[in-house]
């Protein structure tokens, strides 16, 4: 009797597993660089969580949004913005009613805290990238913009704003405050300052579930992951202001 218990809960367990491995799929993300170690981040523990896995694909969301209008493979998108997830929406690239913001970005300063600006200043491209257009935002509200030209230096993205800037390619740099909590919270030899919300539009990023990952369960519990309190908290303490 004994032996037949162990044999039974050997195979209720060999099952569960088999139909956990037969209903587990895989979703490949489209995000946003400054979200990119949070996304890889929360990824691995959606994936131990549900059994389903996503594969993230990071780059500028004005970059990922041309690759998407032009038929790439995406299931999900977790734009640096509001505005391209909400025109896909619109032109049947999304599936309606999928689109919700999971974060919202904050900008921070790095480098010499001196009243003249040394040295170049790394930001990230703002006809490419929403931190970039924050960024810009940001120095026309001090009325530093048109004087600072001489000495800006663009990344495609935020994430190679902040290469420069590590690299000392550039000497100051204006970052997502993420990438400052990941690299620098607890570095007090690099300066650094958070840049006022007041000084530029909210850098509110929206998720959307894509016309090709609107099957997909991966994608569509990976959202729906991204929703939940606990989620949201996370992804606070990666250096967002929670939506």
């Amino acid at each position: 009797m004994r032996c037949f218990v162990v044999i039974a809960c050997f195979v209720l367990l060999l099952s569960s597993l088999l139909c956990r491995q037969a209903t587990a799929s895989e979703a490949l993300a489209a995000v946003a660089a400054n979200f990119a170690t949070a996304a890889r981040a929360l990824a691995t523990s959606f994936q131990a969580e549900s059994g389903h896995a996503v594969q993230i694909s990071v780059g500028s969301t004005g970059k990922l949004y041309a690759q998407i209008t032009r038929g790439a493979p995406y299931d999900l998108f977790l734009a640096a913005d509001q505005a391209r997830p909400e025109l896909l929406e619109k032109d049947g690239a999304a599936v309606a009613g999928s689109r919700f913001t999971y974060a919202e970005g904050r900008l921070m300063y790095v480098g010499a805290m001196t009243p003249d600006l040394k040295g170049k200043l790394a930001i990230a491209n703002p006809k490419l990238a929403p931190y970039g257009l924050a960024a810009r935002q940001a120095l026309e509200h001090v009325g530093r913009w048109q004087a600072l030209q001489d000495r800006l230096v663009y990344g495609e993205n935020i994430g190679q704003a902040y290469a420069m800037f590590a690299t000392g390619n550039a000497q100051n740099a204006i970052i997502a405050m993420s990438q400052y909590v990941e690299h620098h919270r607890d570095n007090r030899t690099v300066a650094a300052a958070e840049i006022p919300h007041t000084h530029h539009d909210p850098i509110r990023q929206d998720a959307v579930l894509l016309r090709h990952g609107a099957e997909n369960p991966a994608a569509k519990a990976f959202l729906a992951y991204l929703q939940q309190p606990t989620v949201q908290e996370r992804i606070a303490s990666f250096g967002y202001k929670a939506p």
